[in-house]
This record gives structure tokens, sequence and C-alpha cells, in this order.
């Protein structure tokens, strides 16, 4: 009972008023049990040295006047225990613990285990129901098929799924792991307490700590949309003017926004700076990609998405995952096409890709006149480019003819591949022709077959 006590007296979590509460109740119940009522016992706890007194009161009366064993005692039997008193007094006793007997003693004890359990769990759940949300530090304890089991600083068992977990998430025992507080749950009166590396909030929770401007407000998250291991799409937005909401999360270098991607095992971060302009949201959530024009339909919430070739790819990210995380980012469904009415224009080529054709001289001094891509040199009058650069005309001409030759070979092919789309649709349109024929041929032959077999009825 002793070490029951103790143990008690030792456990923290609880505050003294709730322990003295509950070890009163459980020695009444002992009282109750023995005497049949516990009105005229006072029990006094004692919290620093970890005991307890239990002093019986009486009241004194006249010899032969006891009525009542439990609550009167007589005079005689009062001046015993000292000569002073008088009737009409309360004579206090104090009971021994030792005065219940054994199985009584075995019986408060297992009381008071089963009271010291309760109040754990129910301060266990109360503890991490105003956590759910926050991120906690535990060490990996055991591990398992589905799940890891993991002990927070005061030895608490937390709930780690594995459906929780980083794809590339690998613990072993005495790891340090660094999760949200997901959710809390009660089964069987037993907290259950899970927690999650994949949650949006988790990312959410480490921006606010590596960029003091959230954790001020100074700085809001709009919007988290994740992959968890290979990419997500953070949309901020800042509350004062003069401070850039994107820098201010990647940091000087890239300081911030590291130790977030270390956290999440190298998971690629895309920092989008939030606009009630749908239009530009768009655009800037399908960063890298760049976009020539877009068709945005609210009704069906729908996005047509038109980019030249080379960018449908960086638009669509590997497996998909671009472009489903900015579908879920603006809450459209992004469509992406090849922009085919503008294959003829494409992307201009800067002047020094041509260095094995012109002169690095001839370059440098187009470039000297601000013409420093093709497309900026062909837009530019024969004439006014001679007087300009003041080269040949033989010169002029030449480089010219190696521009207009590069943007005829992309126009000849981007009319090929047009042309092959149109053997394709023409080939399928034939088959179409034909097994419709073959359909109309096989519906006569029945027709015939029908016939015949009428005709020969009508003969018979």
């Amino acid at each position: 009972m002793a070490e029951s006590f103790t143990e008690f007296k030792e456990y923290k979590n609880i505050n003294r008023p709730t322990m003295m509460k509950v070890l009163e109740d459980v020695f009444r119940t002992i009282l109750r049990k023995r005497y049949g009522t516990d009105d005229n016992f006072d029990v006094i706890v004692n919290t620093d040295k970890g005991d307890l007194e239990i002093w019986r009161r009486r009241e004194i009366v006249e010899e032969g006047a006891v009525e009542d064993n439990l609550t009167q005692v007589n005079l005689a039997y009062a001046h015993k225990v000292e000569e002073d008193f008088e009737v009409g007094e309360e004579l206090y006793e104090e009971i021994k613990i030792e005065d219940f007997g054994r199985r009584a003693v075995l019986a408060a004890r297992q009381a008071l285990v089963s009271k010291i359990m309760e109040l754990e769990k129910d301060e266990l759940y109360r503890k991490y129901r105003d956590k759910v949300g926050d991120i906690i530090n535990g060490e990996v304890y055991q591990i398992w098929k589905r799940e890891f089991l993991i002990l927070d600083d005061e030895g608490n068992e937390l709930i780690l799924p594995r459906s929780e977990t980083i794809r590339s998430d690998f613990f072993k025992k005495g790891d340090t792991v660094r999760a949200i507080v997901k959710e809390v749950d009660l089964r069987n009166n037993n907290p259950i307490i899970r927690l999650s590396r994949t949650d949006s909030n988790f990312l959410a929770k480490l921006l606010e700590l590596e960029v003091p401007e959230i954790y001020d407000g100074v700085i809001v998250v709009k919007k988290i949309v994740r992959q968890p291991g290979d990419r997500a799409k953070v949309a901020v937005e800042s509350y004062d003017d003069r401070i850039d909401p994107v820098g201010a999360c990647v940091g000087m270098k890239g300081s911030r926004i590291h130790g977030i991607v270390r956290e999440l095992k190298n998971e690629n971060i895309d920092i989008i700076n939030y606009t009630d302009n749908k239009a530009l949201f768009i655009r800037r959530c399908l960063t890298p990609a760049s976009i020539n024009s877009m068709e945005i339909d609210e009704e069906n919430k729908e996005v047509s998405v038109y980019l030249d070739p080379d960018q449908v790819s960086l638009a669509i990210g590997r497996r998909g995952v671009n472009i489903n995380l900015a579908s879920k980012m603006v809450g459209y469904e992004i469509n992406v096409y090849r922009d085919v009415e503008n294959l003829n224009e494409q992307d201009d080529i800067l002047i020094e890709e041509f260095a094995d054709e012109i002169d690095e001289w001839i370059i440098d001094v187009l470039k000297g006149i601000g013409l420093d891509t093709a497309r900026s040199v062909l837009e530019l009058n024969r004439k006014e480019l001679i007087r300009r650069t003041d080269l040949e005309d033989e010169t002029i001409d030449n480089v010219l003819q190696i521009l207009e030759a590069e943007f005829a070979e992309a126009q000849e092919e981007a009319e090929k591949a047009a042309s092959a789309g149109n053997d394709v649709v023409e080939a399928k349109e034939d088959v179409v022709e034909a097994a419709v024929s073959e359909e109309e041929k096989i519906v006569e032959a029945k027709e015939d077959v029908v016939e015949a077999a009428v005709s020969e009825e009508e003969e018979e």
C-alpha cells in the first residue's frame, strides 16, 4: 500500500487537488465497508510525505446515554484518553490502516492502482487532444509491419502508421522521428495517438518554425498540396507590401527551405505567390512550364491550357505529379494541349546558338546593337540592319539566309507533323467507311436469307 502511495505521489502529471481527492475517495470506501458510514471520519492526505491519517469523531455523552457507538462515546471512555474532556465535546481517535485487515488493505491498493491508470489515460488523452496539429519529436521504440511505436519525452506511446510516412522514410530502433499529431481517439477507454509525416499541416508547421514572418502572421499560407516525398506546392501571401512572400520562405540562397526539404526526404517544394487573378495563379501553379494561352470553363471547373510541345512534359511533370498538384491547388481540372496553331512560331533562339555558322565577330557586332536573338535580327529591316551594323551587304544577306533557313526547317517539320495527323484522320475515316460498307453487306445478306426462308414456307 505504501509503495502504491509513493508511486501515486511521484506521478507528476496529476495535480495535487486531484491526487488528494482520489486518495480520500479510496479510503472512504474502506470506511463505509467497515463501519457502514464515513460521515464522522476525517481523512487527511499528506501529499508531501506520501502518507495519510484517518481520524474518527464521536460526541461525548453521559454514562449510560450512548445510543450509537459509531457516533457517541461515554464520558468514562473519554477520560481514559484525556481527563479534561466534558460532555458535549468531540473525541478524536486515530484509526490505523492495519486495523482494517489485510484483505481490506489489498482491496484499497488495487483500487488505488486502478485509479492511477484511469487518471493517467485521461491526462494523456487531454494532453494530446490539445496538441492535434502540433509537431512533436519522439524515439522509435518498436517497428511493426504496418506501423511504428514511438515514445515521447515522457515515455507515452504514440503510433506512426506506415501509410503516414514518406515513401523514402527509413527508421530503425532508437532513431528520432519528427511528425505532427494528426488525431487522438479513445478505444476501449485507451487513448490512441496517431502521428503523420504526409499531412499538409506537417509542411505548414515546418514552414512556421523556419520562417518567422509566417509565425508572426505577416505571411499567410493560403493552401498546401503535396505528393509526399515527390513534390509540394505552397501558396503564400504577404500582408506587408515590403515583404516578398516567396523570397522570405526560400531564404538567402535557400537557407530556410533547405532544412524543410531535408526533413521531407528531398521533396521538391514550389513556393507560389498567391493571387486572386485566376489565370495568373494557374500560370504560377504550372511552373516551370511556360503557357501560351488558356481557356477557363467556370461552369465545369475545367481549364484548357495550350503550350509549345517542349513545354508539355514540364507542365505534366514526372508521373503527372506537377499537373495533378496544380489542379488541386486551383480547384480546377487542368487539361494540357499542344499549341498546334503556334507550331510555326517556335521559341526564339539566342544568336550565340549559330556560332558554328556565323563568325563570332559578326555575332558580337549584332549583340552590340541589341540584337541578342534570331527573331530580333529577322524583324529588323535589311537596310536598317546594314546601316546600324556597318557590315557588308553580302555578310548581312548570309546571316539572314542562315536564320531564315533555321525557321523554315522548323516550319517544314511542323507541316509534316500536321500532314501526318491529317493522314491518320483520313485513314481512320476510310476504315470506318469500309466497316460500314461491310456491315451493310452483312445486313443485305441476312435479308436475302430471310426472304428465301419465307419463300420456301409459302411454297410448302
